[in-house]
């Protein structure tokens, strides 16, 4: 997999410091996809750049519908963190938070997510891939957690989860 530098796109660039962490989340999405999972990796981070955790989609390899990295992060920062640390805490993430990880990450209190592509382009893609529709309505973070720092998507890495995506389904060309 090559990894190729997001395009600048106005006041809400990506930090040069945060690729690392979303070049991180692209490889657990890959993981994911190697152990027969959807597309997602997560990682949670400290102020300052330390790593705190990190996790990639179960769904498939659990059997449990809910087990979303992003998810994972939420429950772990609730056990692991103080309020005050939870809200400094920035979550990177493969692909926008899906309703019930934008519930839980608010519930938690955590701050800033950044994301490499949107749940607008994940239903495109799988539109393409002709995938049913989820259950559940898919609906932009900002919708589930008015007033959230939020950043993304990150054009060149975005293309690389839309192939993550095309691998796990099982598409060519």
């Amino acid at each position: 997999m090559t990894h190729t530098e997001p395009a600048a796109s106005g006041p809400g660039d990506i930090a040069p410091e945060d690729l690392p962490h979303l070049r991180r989340c692209v490889a657990l999405a890959a993981e994911a996809v190697a152990a027969g999972d959807h597309p997602f990796g997560s990682v949670l981070v400290a102020p300052g750049g330390r790593v705190l955790a990190e996790d990639r989609n179960r769904e498939n390899s659990m059997g449990d519908a809910t087990r979303h990295p992003e998810f994972e992060l939420a429950r772990w920062a609730a056990a692991n963190m103080t309020a005050a640390d939870r809200t400094a805490a920035t979550v990177f993430t493969s692909g926008e938070h899906c309703p019930m990880c934008s519930a839980a990450h608010a519930w938690v209190g955590l701050g800033r997510i950044v994301y490499v592509s949107s749940s607008e382009q994940l239903m495109s893609w799988l539109a393409e891939l002709a995938v049913p529709p989820a259950p559940v309505r898919p609906l932009a973070v900002r919708e589930v957690v008015p007033g959230l720092a939020v950043q993304g998507p990150v054009p060149g890495l975005d293309q690389e989860v839309r192939e993550l995506h095309r691998r796990f389904r099982g598409a060519r060309g």
